[in-house]
């Protein structure tokens, strides 16, 4: 029920760089057509770096680690698909459901079939509105040894509380080339990272350490958006508050939350939201590619049983 496709397990036993990216982002993330445009250029970005790209779905019976060119259109065009979590895993493939992986769910399936480094845009995170909801990304990356690319949280969430809790996770976070903490669709979240890393060898020797301490948690990788398409924060700040209070005025919440805000926040920006989502997604997918190119030319990664 675990399906790698052949060029990514052709990519593994050779030992070469593979890059995971999760597809939620295709299937809940972003509107269509883009959504097809922005998993296309973030494939073709890990490809360019000298990587392999490994998106991960689910559908068929199957949870799949890498789509082909087919696949991904099918993805992307699905109608009805599911979102994905780690709970979801099973009850999806067990149902023969399509689901577009989360973050959660991508890192279970990439660790699973052996690949060390994944990219995406944001994590989940403690929710503003209710701290008591804890997105299921902070238990993954507690429990799995990869190094995680992003551009930091998501917008709609609470910072400070959830760099607490990846604290109490013991995930280490880097800010990439930077002291501040990437603020998804701005770049400075207005808080420190714990520690930070200015090329690929500098993450690639820290994610050796772990491996080589026997720890089980992920390394997240902060990288801000790049300037060019950065919102100001002051703005996304303006435009998540009237967004959850429209959420809360129409009862929206749980699952439905987050696309909710989403879809909004691209309106109250004018779509520069979508393009700062779109321009981070893919510079994130090429800074993994770097990262999994420096540890494929280091040590090997000592497997835990």
């Amino acid at each position: 029920m675990l399906d790698v496709a052949p060029e990514v397990a052709r990519a593994l036993a050779e030992r070469r760089a593979v890059v995971a990216l999760e597809s939620a982002v295709i299937t809940h993330g972003l509107p269509r057509p883009l959504n097809l445009e922005v998993a296309e250029a973030m494939l073709d970005a890990v490809r360019e770096e000298g990587a392999v790209p490994a998106m991960t779905a689910v559908w068929g019976g199957a949870a799949h680690v890498g789509l082909d060119d087919a696949a991904l259109v099918r993805l992307a065009r699905a109608k009805g698909a599911l979102k994905c979590g780690p709970r979801d895993l099973a009850v999806r493939v067990a149902r023969g459901e399509v689901g577009g992986t989360t973050a959660g769910a991508t890192l279970a399936l990439a660790n699973a079939a052996g690949i060390r480094v994944f990219a995406t845009g944001g994590i989940g995170g403690v929710h503003r509105a209710d701290p008591s909801d804890v997105s299921a990304d902070l238990v993954a990356l507690g429990r799995t040894p990869m190094v995680v690319v992003c551009s930091g949280i998501k917008s709609l969430l609470d910072a400070p509380r959830t760099l607490e809790r990846l604290e109490t996770e013991g995930v280490a976070v880097l800010g990439w080339r930077t002291d501040a903490l990437a603020a998804f669709y701005a770049v400075d979240a207005g808080l420190t990272v714990p520690a930070r890393a200015d090329d690929a060898d500098a993450v690639a020797a820290i994610a050796r350490a772990r491996d080589a301490l026997a720890l089980s948690q992920a390394i997240v990788v902060a990288v801000p958006v790049p300037e060019g398409q950065a919102l100001a924060l002051s703005e996304v700040e303006a435009a998540v508050a009237t967004a959850m209070d429209e959420a809360a005025a129409g009862g929206i919440s749980g699952a439905d939350l987050t696309p909710f805000v989403l879809a909004r926040l691209a309106v109250l920006t004018d779509g520069r939201s979508l393009t700062a989502n779109a321009a981070l997604l893919v510079n994130n997918a090429r800074v993994a590619a770097e990262i999994a190119l420096a540890l494929d030319n280091g040590r090997p990664r000592l497997r835990l049983v």
